[in-house]
């Protein structure tokens, strides 16, 4: 079977931002090198605390699961959605999906609260969602007020820009740290009492600081923050774009902003099984979780051309709708490893010293991942690192 061309949307995704980048600051950013763009999407993979084994990616319960007409994946890296799965499906799981259809495997799991995704054909796909999405923007910018347009004098393209980041998992992550490679303020939000997926902290919080504050705290902190990424359901937070004026707030989602799927909870290997990315018997998924990946980096482009624009902007990006662009690029891609020797590099963290691939493009020097919570819900003064 032929490979997605996974180097070619790596390439074309950090270039986008790259770009986005030089704009911001009025100058010609260097080409990017594809094998470094590709095992940036793999940097999970690649990022391990020096002289330690590296950790499982998944959890036991995570994976596909052949049930009675197909194939279902269940994902369990977080407790909670483990727990649902068990409560869904009992005890013995893949006996229980032995028994049953795939499609009533992913409808129980999600009604208990948990996250899983039967293998669909590309037909069932674009008449469940995928119709939705294809009409959705790549890259969805919607103008909400008038403003200046970010200044292009500083010492990074965006030193002194406050960042927001109420994400988890990678996408998100992903866009806070290619921001924080341009030399923006990053403050990574956890919610009190949320479960935190220690390694892929280690992997995407990269020149971030730490805290831990309620909703009510999220909203102050967003009030004056440049940029703000989210990847909460609509309504969840109480309040809207509309609500910050002169922030640019990107909004990240698993299946589309439009269509009867749009507030599904999903994850890269999902939307995988889901769209038939991951089509095959068993399943195939890709070499990278380059959904995530992928809409991480468009959303860092969508912040940084809105910041060059200037205003309150709406950012909307999806892994589905990555995924829909990745099967428009066709197969025919090559699965052939790449050496990421040249672009590991090593740093100190809150985790002792850490092995990870360089961010492509970065115009600061970032400082190691700390410990969630570990630092107070406030900003650098404007200036500061």
């Amino acid at each position: 079977m032929a490979a997605y061309r996974v180097t070619e949307l790596a390439a074309t995704c950090v270039t986008m931002a790259t770009r986005a980048t030089g704009e911001l600051w009025d100058r010609t950013m260097p080409p990017v090198d594809p094998g470094h763009a590709f095992e940036s999407f793999r940097s999970e993979r690649h990022t391990q605390v020096v002289g330690s084994p590296a950790t499982p990616l998944w959890a036991p319960l995570s994976g596909d699961y052949r049930a009675e007409d197909g194939w279902v994946r269940l994902h369990a890296n977080y407790p909670h959605h483990a727990a649902a799965i068990h409560r869904a499906l009992g005890g013995s799981p893949s006996d229980s999906v032995a028994r049953m259809p795939a499609v009533a495997v992913e409808d129980a799991v999600l009604a208990s609260g948990g996250a899983a995704a039967a293998l669909r054909t590309r037909a069932s796909w674009l008449a469940a969602q995928g119709s939705w999405v294809r009409q959705e923007p790549l890259v969805g910018m919607e103008n909400l007020g008038s403003g200046a347009p970010r200044s292009r004098a500083g010492d990074a393209p965006l030193a002194g820009v406050r960042v927001l980041d109420l994400t988890h998992v990678i996408a998100g992550p992903v866009c806070g740290r290619v921001l924080a490679a341009h030399g923006a303020d990053v403050l990574h939000v956890t919610p009190p009492g949320w479960p935190v997926l220690l390694d892929l902290v280690r992997d995407t919080d990269f020149g971030k600081r730490q805290c831990t504050v309620d909703l009510d705290g999220v909203r102050a902190l967003a009030a004056s923050a440049d940029v703000f990424v989210q990847s909460y359901r609509p309504g969840s937070l109480g309040f809207s774009a509309a609500d910050l004026p002169g922030t640019v707030v990107v909004s990240l989602s698993a299946y589309g902003h439009t269509g009867p799927w749009r507030d599904r909870r999903g994850f890269d290997s999902l939307v995988q099984m889901s769209t038939g990315i991951a089509a095959g018997d068993p399943p195939v998924p890709l070499p990278a979780q380059a959904l995530d990946h992928g809409t991480g980096w468009l959303a860092a482009y969508g912040a940084m051309t809105a910041l060059a624009r200037g205003g309150s902007w709406h950012v909307r990006v999806s892994l589905a709708r990555t995924a829909e662009w990745l099967h428009d690029l066709g197969q025919g891609g090559s699965v052939s490893e790449v050496d990421p020797t040249p672009w590991l590099t090593e740093t100190d963290s809150g985790f002792g010293r850490l092995r990870h691939i360089r961010v492509p493009g970065a115009t600061v020097e970032l400082s190691g991942p700390r410990h969630p919570g570990g630092d107070p819900p406030a900003w650098w003064p404007r200036g500061e690192p």
